[in-house]
């Protein structure tokens, strides 16, 4: 996954290159890498926005402004990608008719979900991981420092 900035970067980029192209008359198969790049950017950012309203416990303990700061970028990134998209669907039904949009959402989709599987799965199992790390790394220092203490008062008092 890739930060928001870049994934609204890369979509206001291949949002460009659709829109010159519809302007030049090219036809729509011809703009499906573009289409492509497009959309992966769009589920990117969608993704950003889930993990901002439901960060994960490591960036809640030690980054609460940041998630804050994030939470707003994101939500400006998702405005901008709804007029892009708004935009876009006006582009294309117009020049192709809505059923070209039609063809396009029910690939988007298909793509999102592919993306969810393959990607978005496997970092949120890295994250899992890291939570179960930093969760047994705490666990283990509170023990230790329980342990300390109870020994460093045994040993003030002649115990052991």
């Amino acid at each position: 996954m890739i930060d928001p900035f870049t994934a609204i970067s890369l979509a206001t980029t291949a949002f460009n290159g659709i829109k010159s192209a519809i302007n030049t008359g090219k036809d729509i198969q011809s703009m499906a890498g573009q289409l492509g790049q497009w959309g992966k950017a769009l589920s990117d950012l969608d993704y950003a926005h889930t993990k901002s309203t439901n960060p994960p416990m490591l960036k809640k303990l030690f980054g609460a402004s940041a998630i804050e700061q994030n939470a707003l970028e994101v939500w400006g990134h998702k405005q901008k990608a709804k007029e892009m998209r708004e935009e876009l669907r006006s582009y294309i039904s117009a020049s192709y008719g809505p059923s070209a949009w039609d063809e396009i959402v029910r690939t988007e989709v298909q793509m999102r979900k592919q993306q969810k599987e393959a990607v978005y799965a496997a970092q949120e199992q890295k994250e899992k991981i890291i939570n179960i790390i930093v969760a047994t790394v705490l666990t283990l220092a509170v023990f230790s420092a329980a342990g300390a203490i109870i020994y460093f008062i045994g040993a003030g008092q002649g115990k052991w």
